[in-house]
């Protein structure tokens, strides 16, 4: 075999040494022929003549050798490829049509494939990922979100390392940011505290130095693990990094290892919310005391032989221990687990926005293929006389099937190698444009399976593209075209059947990308236009968080606020200035328990959940937040007044129907919660919590000074408050011209404290919207494509239809017809197209109604504006792709086509 293989390959590299092989042993058998037929009695002339008529054809010989080979069957497609490429030269703007409309189509199907799988097929990057799950409460009555659990609290993080059975490691996690200080200026920097399990756990070993130990998490020591990226921006790949010291939140960590590069964890979506740093969770006792602050994270690796739903009876097990052992306060309070693959929680939100891309590129592709389909059948039918002269001259039908496949491959390889380059072009460029919401951003690249993917493509796009005009070569009549000469007509019913129904195929699809378009624009204008309830002009907005170390006492906490706000607020420009503890529409989830007075719940609601908002200064005229009845909060209410709240009009009309609630009461908690009763004295309009499309929740508003007294017992002593906030500034210049002078104010109060996400209210809400954005915009254009390659689908066919018909229309313009008559026959053989795949685009968009249904804001999936308005541009730019080929028809010269005839 492998001797084969090299004698093949020999003689393809040196073809003329094989050549005088064969010529040398034809020479060899002729003389021994010879002496043999000379010896038995002939003359040498007769001898040499017989001889030679037995050898035959030197070069049928030669034939006869070369195809005992498998290197003949190489020679062969090689030999066909170039006869494929000089046919290809004779029609460059065919060749140029169909390679980059191919080109485009396995470009931008490329180019999805590698999000899709980078996201979603790619495995995780660390040991055994499969094995790898996540562990969190469920909470009845609390929306889980797309995840369906909400973490656990820090003290249910030991519980359930010390009581399931089903997991080889557990380990916890909370997502953090510190103030970080080096020789530049200060910066605030995202990083997870983690138990010293999780590195073990995720079997991701440092690149240099060493993760650190449960001895070190247990004694709360100052170490950190920082990442390759943070290595490479902060500190220049410094090969001496380990044991330098840091400054995080004003306190000395010594850093210890650096991870590898692409290590990532938590896996959350967005690049600027992803760990740099990591450092022991080693939580306070105040910390283990929160029996209701939901707050952290568990991942597991599961033992062998473990399922998940095995794991998740057995945390459930011990969620039932927790529940039993809850303070008395919570004893109402009833909780489950959830085990589910790490995989699977990290893409679950993405999955049903990547899903409908790849089914939108898959029709965009769909389209080329289609469309090349067609221009092949037209030139197969251009060709027919040459076909039937190769034929006539001896080539078989297989021939010139294989050689149309030929033909067609070297078409889509070239198409797949262009659309490659695109592909790498758009994800190289378009990676930034991403949606936040997309996790695993750093693992979208072209590696081997999308390069693999692609080439793949390519050639069952040939294959499916090319065979039936590659049946129909094979199959052209010798006889009948032969004898037709260079007469037009008509040609095959089924090959004109088979033409018309890819156009009407691409109309449908196109006009369901449009629909689908059309659908998501109107959405995301329902979404600009939709009312947050406060005003988004004019406000500037900024986070900061007090390192610990410098203000470790409520009073060194307050007096910086105080001292903030005061300084604010004669700045020039500025109307009102506040702090918050949660910024609307920021995309932040909080939530509180809560009972209301004189409210009974309907029989089997678990609890009432509010989201709770603690605001300092003039918060509510800075926010434009409407007050529709009592007051606002006032510097009397203070720590040691009656303690007051603010409720939205939501949580109102709620509980308190047809009632004026102020006056009314309620208190954080449980029924049995010990916790002492809150007035409220306002109530303000109902804004956007989370964000512009989120439904809107309870909220019940405090004074910063009274929320540690409005919980009670239930706060250890010595907890802080505050030490965390968002300012809002209502400014009557434009937002960003206020941002030096609340930069230098803050400074002038801590010169080391920096500020986070500083920018306007309107550009804080464009980046909630940027996901919504990011869909209309993406199916679009692909809608764009899809209905231009329709277009030229049926302009290619009309046309084509036309040119085909010229001595019929010749005829009919003899006997009378008008060039009016003409252009009706030709709009009306579009039209009819045109009509058919639009009912069955209506019927398609009907169809698949339901996956595009979660992605729509306010508007219905069968919004008769969208859908007839889509229907009718698709109609019309038909019509107008007809035109043409229409006017082209009614202007032939009847004489000079008949005579040409």
């Amino acid at each position: 075999m492998l001797r084969s293989l090299m004698a093949g390959a020999r003689a393809l590299i040196r073809p003329s040494e094989r050549n005088a092989e064969i010529d040398e042993e034809l020479r060899s058998f002729w003389a021994a022929s010879v002496e043999d037929k000379v010896q038995r009695g002939l003359s040498r002339e007769n001898a040499e003549r017989e001889a030679r008529a037995e050898i035959g054809s030197r070069e049928m010989v030669r034939h006869n050798v070369w195809s005992a080979g498998w290197e003949s069957a190489f020679d062969s497609f090689v030999r066909e490829l170039r006869v494929a490429a000089r046919q290809l030269r004779k029609s460059p703007g065919f060749a140029a049509t169909a390679i980059l409309t191919l080109a485009f189509g396995i470009g931008a199907t490329t180019a999805i494939f590698s999000i899709v799988e980078g996201v979603l097929l790619c495995p995780l990057p660390f040991a055994d990922p499969g094995r790898l799950v996540v562990l969190g409460d469920t909470v009845p009555g609390v929306s889980m979100g797309s995840n369906g659990h909400i973490g656990v609290t820090m003290p249910q993080i030991l519980a359930y390392e010390r009581e399931t059975r089903g997991f080889a490691a557990l380990g916890g996690f909370e997502q953090a940011a510190y103030e970080f200080s080096d020789a530049g200026a200060p910066t605030e920097i995202r990083a997870a505290r983690v138990t010293a399990s999780i590195f073990p756990l995720l079997g991701v070993a440092p690149l240099m130095g060493r993760t650190f130990t449960q001895q070190e998490d247990d004694r709360s020591q100052q170490v950190t693990v920082i990442g390759y990226a943070m290595w490479h921006s902060r500190f220049h790949a410094d090969p001496q990094i380990l044991g330098r010291k840091i400054e995080l939140n004003r306190k000395t960590y010594e850093i210890i290892g650096v991870m590898p590069r692409g290590f990532e964890f938590p896996l959350i979506p967005g690049p600027m919310d992803q760990s740099r740093l990591w450092v022991p969770l080693s939580p306070t006792p105040d910390e283990m005391k929160e029996a209701a602050a939901w707050c952290c994270g568990m991942v597991g690796r599961l033992k062998p032989g473990v399922a998940p739903a095995q794991a998740q009876q057995d945390a459930g097990r011990v969620a039932e221990q927790i529940t039993r052992n809850f303070p008395a306060y919570m004893s109402s309070q009833r909780i489950g687990a959830m085990v589910r693959p790490l995989a699977e929680d990290t893409v679950a939100q993405a999955r049903p926005l990547l899903r409908i891309l790849f089914l939108a590129v898959a029709v965009v592709l769909f389209l080329a293929c289609a469309n090349l389909a067609g221009l092949l059948l037209v030139r197969v039918i251009r060709r027919r006389r040459e076909i039937a002269v190769r034929r006539a001259l001896g080539a078989s039908g297989a021939t010139v099937l294989r050689q149309s496949l030929v033909e067609t491959f070297a078409l889509s390889l070239a198409g797949g190698l262009i659309g490659l380059g695109l592909a790498a072009l758009v994800v190289r460029v378009g990676i930034g444009f991403l949606p936040e919401t997309l996790p695993r951003v750093e693992s979208i690249r072209l590696d081997w399976h999308v390069v693999l993917f692609a080439m793949g493509t390519a050639l069952l796009t040939g294959l499916l593209c090319g065979l039936a005009p590659a049946l129909a070569a094979a199959r052209t009549g010798v006889n009948q075209t032969l004898k037709d000469g260079g007469l037009t007509g008509s040609a095959s019913g089924v090959q004109a059947r088979l033409r018309s129904a890819l156009v009407i195929a691409e109309i449908a699809v196109a006009l369901v990308l449009l629909i689908a378009s059309g659908l998501l624009l109107r959405s995301f204008e329902k979404l600009r236009s939709m009312d947050p309830g406060f005003r988004t002009d004019h406000l500037l907005t900024a986070n900061y968080n007090l390192p610990e170390k410098q203000y470790s006492t409520q009073a060194a906490i307050d007096t910086f606020n105080s001292t903030l706000l005061r300084r604010l607020e004669p700045l020039p420009g500025i109307e009102a200035v506040g702090i918050t503890s949660y910024l609307p529409a920021s995309g932040m989830v909080r939530s509180s328990t809560f009972v209301a007075d004189g409210y009974v719940p309907p029989k089997g609601t678990e609890m009432e959940i509010a989201w709770p908002s603690q605001v300092m200064g003039d918060y509510f005229h800075a926010a434009g937040i409407p007050l529709l009845r009592g007051r606002v909060f006032t510097d009397v209410d203070n720590v040691n007044a009656p303690l007051v709240c603010i409720v939205n009009h939501m949580l109102a009309e709620h509980f308190w129907p047809g009632q004026d609630p102020i006056g009314k009461r309620l208190r954080w908690g449980y029924p049995n919660t010990p916790t002492p009763w809150i007035t409220v004295v306002g109530v303000m309009g109902d804004i956007k919590q989370m964000a512009v499309d989120a439904p809107t929740q309870y909220e019940i508003y405090q004074p910063s000074s009274q929320v540690m007294a409005s919980y009670g017992k239930l706060v250890p002593p010595g907890l802080l408050n505050a030490q965390a906030g968002s300012i809002v500034l209502r400014t009557a210049l434009l937002p960003d011209s206020m941002i030096e002078s609340l930069r230098a104010t803050v400074l002038s109060i801590d010169p080391q404290l920096p500020l986070t996400k500083v920018h306007s209210m309107d550009e804080a809400l464009s980046r909630t919207e940027a996901p919504h954005w990011f869909n209309a915009a993406l199916i679009s254009s692909f809608a764009a494509a899809a209905v231009l390659l329709a277009l030229m689908g049926i302009y290619s066919v009309i046309a084509f239809s036309a040119a085909m018909r010229t001595r019929e229309m010749a005829i009919r313009m003899a006997l009378g017809s008008q060039r009016a008559d003409i252009v009706r026959l030709v709009l009306t053989s579009g039209a009819k197209l045109a009509v058919t795949g639009v009912l069955i685009g209506l019927a398609g968009a009907a169809a698949a109604s339901s996956l595009i249904r979660g992605f729509l804001f306010e508007v219905s999936p069968f919004d008769p504006r969208v859908l007839a308005l889509a229907a009718i541009a698709v109609l019309g730019l038909a019509l107008l792709a007809s035109a043409l080929p229409a006017r082209r028809a009614a202007a032939v010269d009847p004489m000079g086509a008949l005579r040409g005839e």
